[in-house]
C-alpha cells in the first residue's frame, strides 16, 4: 500500500481536470444523443476533395497528439507552472534524461508544428464540408483558432506585455485540448454514422 500513495496523491492533485473532463464528457454525450435524433444522416460522399480531408483529418489527430505529448510530457516531469499548480510535491523521476531531451525536441518544435496543425485542421474542416449546425464542429473551428492566435501572440515580437501574458493564460490551457478532443470525437461519432 506504501507503493500506492504518490499515486493516491497524483490522481487528489488532478481531481479538478477529472471532474472537468467528466462533466465535458457527459455534456457532450447528452449532445450527441440529441444531435443524433434530431438531425439526419449525412450521405456518405467519395470526392477527390474529401478524400484529401480524410487524410488531413488523420494528420491533424496526429499532430494534435504531439502537441499535446509535450503537456503530459511536462505533467510528468513535473515542469512549467501546470505541474507546479496540479502536482505541487512532485519531484521528477531519477532518470529523466531521455525524457529531458524529449521535451527539449518537442519544446524546440512547438511552434512550427502548432501552425501546422492549425492549419491541417482547418483544411480538413473546410474540405469535408462538416455541417456547422452541428455544435461540435464550430466548437472545435472557434477553439483551434482560439488556440492558433493566441498561440500567435505569444511568439509575435511585437504583442504588447499585457497581451501577452493574457495570450499565455489562455493558450497554455490543458481544458481547451480536452475539449477539441471530447467535441472532436462525438462530431465524428455524428457523422460516421
Amino acid at each position: 500500500m506504501q507503493g500506492l500513495s504518490p499515486w493516491f496523491a497524483m490522481i487528489k492533485s488532478i481531481k479538478g481536470i477529472l471532474i472537468y473532463t467528466a462533466i465535458v464528457l457527459i455534456a457532450s454525450a447528452v449532445y450527441f444523443g440529441y444531435a443524433y435524433t434530431v438531425y439526419p444522416t449525412l450521405p456518405e460522399r467519395e470526392t477527390f476533395l474529401s478524400e484529401i480531408g480524410e487524410g488531413l483529418g488523420e494528420a491533424g489527430l496526429w499532430a494534435l497528439l504531439f502537441i499535446y505529448a509535450r503537456t503530459l510530457l511536462k505533467l510528468v516531469m513535473g515542469k512549467g507552472p501546470l505541474a507546479k499548480r496540479l502536482l505541487p510535491d512532485y519531484s521528477a523521476p531519477v532518470a529523466a534524461s531521455l525524457f529531458q531531451q524529449l521535451l527539449s525536441f518537442l519544446d524546440r518544435t512547438h511552434v512550427y508544428v502548432g501552425i501546422a496543425t492549425v492549419a491541417i485542421i482547418l483544411l480538413h474542416i473546410a474540405m469535408m464540408g462538416i455541417p456547422m449546425q452541428i455544435l461540435f464542429f464550430p466548437a472545435v473551428l472557434a477553439l483551434v483558432i482560439w488556440q492558433g492566435v493566441f498561440g500567435l501572440f505569444l511568439t509575435w515580437r511585437y504583442t504588447p506585455k499585457e497581451l501577452k501574458k493574457f495570450s499565455y493564460l489562455v493558450h497554455a490551457q490543458f481544458l481547451t485540448g480536452i475539449m477539441i478532443g471530447i467535441f472532436a470525437y462525438f462530431g465524428h461519432l455524428l457523422i460516421d454514422n
